[in-house]
């Protein structure tokens, strides 16, 4: 692990919640010198940091100090990561979610990702990429002042309030995790033009994947499934070009 803290944080306006508190970050991995590095770096941002080092500890924290994100690592000496969120989403929370993990597989990554989560990094990784993602994560989240101007984008049928986070389609609300509504937001402020997968990854997750592309592939699915699905469909894939969307008829 690489401690990469780096003067580019520093001079960075730090991120506060809307009503100006401090954002809460909770970080869960049996490493102690891991959570203590990561503690240090977050607290450097200005955030407020709370530990645990097994996942059932880590379900009590969440539940206690109510964080508004979540660095899990998946390998835990009790129940996994992906456990530990599942019971943390059943107490209805949208948290945004970091995963950690040690094995650099694909499948394990989707996994986390379809089970809720929202970002991962594979270790070894350094301090400044993961104050990067989570950063990434706060802002998309509904924790953070909303910048627009005119909060309400539309094409067609489909309506999104970036003020309220609220989704509609056709008049219908439709549920969005921040992931998605972010990916949502970036296709519907370019509609009737075609994005590349290279340019959704720079823009939503703000870093690039490597080249693998197929969590693309992978949040275009669930926005299909919440947005187009019983109805004429929005979004549109342009074989090797990207994807677009556009009113539907």
């Amino acid at each position: 692990m690489s401690m990469e803290t780096g003067t580019g944080t520093a001079h960075r306006p730090q991120i506060a919640k809307a009503d100006g508190s401090a954002v809460r970050v909770l970080v869960v991995d049996d490493e102690n010198s891991l959570t203590d590095l990561l503690k240090m770096a977050l607290r450097y941002e200005g955030w407020e940091v709370r530990t645990a080092s097994d996942g059932l500890g880590a379900v009590r924290a969440a539940r206690e100090f109510r964080p508004d994100a979540i660095v899990l690592d998946i390998m835990l000496p009790d129940i996994d990561g992906l456990e530990v969120l599942q019971r943390v989403r059943a107490d209805g929370t949208e948290t945004p979610v970091l995963f950690l993990t040690a094995k650099d597989s694909l499948d394990d990554r989707i996994a986390g990702l379809t089970a809720g989560g929202d970002d991962y990094v594979t270790k070894p990784f350094s301090l400044e990429e993961v104050v990067a993602r989570l950063r990434g994560l706060i802002r998309r989240s509904t924790l953070t002042l909303a910048q627009a101007k005119d909060p309400v984008l539309r094409v067609g049928d489909l309506s999104l309030d970036e003020d309220s986070y609220e989704v509609e389609r056709d008049g219908t609300p439709v549920e969005l995790t921040a992931t998605e509504f972010e990916l949502l937001r970036f296709l519907m402020r370019n509609p009737r033009r075609v994005l590349s997968k290279a340019q959704i990854l720079d823009r939503v997750w703000n870093y690039d994947f490597g080249g693998k592309e197929s969590v693309v592939e992978l949040y275009i699915s669930y926005l299909r499934k919440k947005i187009d699905a019983g109805r004429d469909p929005m979004i549109h894939t342009v074989r090797g070009a990207g994807y677009m969307l556009k009113a539907a008829g």
